[in-house]
């Protein structure tokens, strides 16, 4: 009888139950409500459920992203992890997205650039923030690049800058916020538009030759490599997607990039974010910080991507739609394609989304040129 006394004992002090703490509970109902937000509410669910799942595994079993220690291997999540920090996950990113990403609208309208990097100002506010709230340069530019709604490149430059500290934090936040454009950017939208501007359709995009697409991605990298050598690990890779996708005659290459190495990727890097947010190291004071800058830089940027439209309206004699303007951060499709349901809202027979889609793209390369300024300025 004592021996089976003693085995359930052992048994019961085995479970999860027996040290799980309020606030692994508490992470873990974080993490299920992730899940019915891209499950139910299909909010960016490839990239939202593997974050989720991570977190709820993470505060299940803290030894899933154990470092190695005494001879002993480390958390299988661990060893996904380490690819974050070695940048090698952000950049297989970058070449997914590239691939998959037509950059004829912004060939098309070259002004589209302009509103990309009028959203990046929400960056560089939240930095300005950052400062005053106590963080030290390094961590504050690392937080701010949230404002883009960039997962790839806030790891990427949280890494570079060594602050994997708050690599957790900031990763969800970012992915959060990519995964909450839908609710996010429209009250914005509409908050410093009209409804006659809302209503503002453009005219056709005009046609893109295949050598223009081709020679995009070439002569970009060569331009951002050769001022900020820095960003080639993002901006090589997503340029390199991008002509897999337009050479024509490596079809498989696209293919391979775009769908399974992304797919896999995604699962890898999800996965590791979600584990690093155990209640331990994600339930601190200095994260809910993290998050609110994160808000006000995504709020911003959007903001001054529609300010900076309203100005390219007035310009151009109303031939722009401000509502373009908030596709700058870098956040794609989704924000071109909130553009998109704000502008059908107002009239639905107007159709924004390959016009928003220049600024989107471009948006993509002024956040990972915002991290190479940071990266320049550091000396990194």
């Amino acid at each position: 009888m004592d021996y089976v006394i003693t085995t359930l004992e052992n048994l019961a002090g085995q479970t999860a139950l027996a040290n799980l703490t309020l606030g692994n509970y508490l992470m873990i109902i974080v993490g299920c409500i992730f899940l019915y937000l891209a499950i139910k509410k299909d909010y960016e669910p490839l990239l939202l459920i593997p974050i989720a799942f991570g977190m709820i595994l993470v505060n299940i079993y803290p030894d899933i992203i154990a470092e190695p220690a005494d001879g002993a291997n480390g958390g299988l999540l661990y060893y996904f992890y380490q690819l974050d920090e070695w940048s090698i996950l952000p950049s297989l990113i970058f070449l997914g997205v590239g691939a998959l990403t037509d950059f004829g609208p912004l060939i098309a309208n070259p002004a589209s650039f302009l509103l990309g990097a009028a959203a990046q100002f929400g960056i560089f506010t939240a930095y300005l923030i950052a400062i005053l709230m106590g963080f030290n340069d390094k961590a504050a530019a690392a937080i701010s690049i949230i404002g883009g709604a960039d997962g790839p490149t806030s790891i990427f430059l949280c890494g570079k800058l060594g602050q994997t500290e708050y690599m957790g934090p900031i990763a969800v936040a970012a992915y959060s916020y990519m995964s909450l454009v839908p609710i996010i950017q429209p009250p914005i939208m509409k908050l410093f538009t009209t409804k006659e501007e809302r209503q503002i359709k453009m005219a056709q995009l005009r046609p893109v030759s295949q050598l223009e697409k081709i020679l995009f991605p070439i002569i970009v990298t060569l331009v951002v490599c050769i001022l900020l050598p820095t960003t080639a690990p993002l901006v090589g890779m997503l340029m390199l997607g991008n002509l897999f996708k337009q050479a024509g005659n490596v079809n498989q290459l696209a293919e391979t990039a775009s769908n399974a190495l992304m797919y896999i990727v995604v699962i890898l890097l999800g996965t590791s974010v979600g584990a690093t947010t155990s209640a331990e190291a994600f339930l601190k004071m200095t994260t809910l910080k993290i998050v609110a800058l994160g808000l006000v830089a995504f709020a911003v940027g959007t903001a001054a991507g529609v300010l900076f439209g309203k100005i390219m309206c007035k310009v151009t004699g109303g031939k722009i739609n401000p509502l373009i303007g908030s596709a700058g951060v870098s956040a794609v499709p989704m924000a071109a394609r909130v553009s998109q349901k704000v502008g059908s809202e107002a009239d639905p027979t107007n159709f924004l989304l390959m016009h928003a889609m220049g600024p989107n793209v471009a948006g993509v390369i002024g956040t990972a040129v915002a991290a190479g300024v940071f990266m320049a300025i550091f000396g990194v």
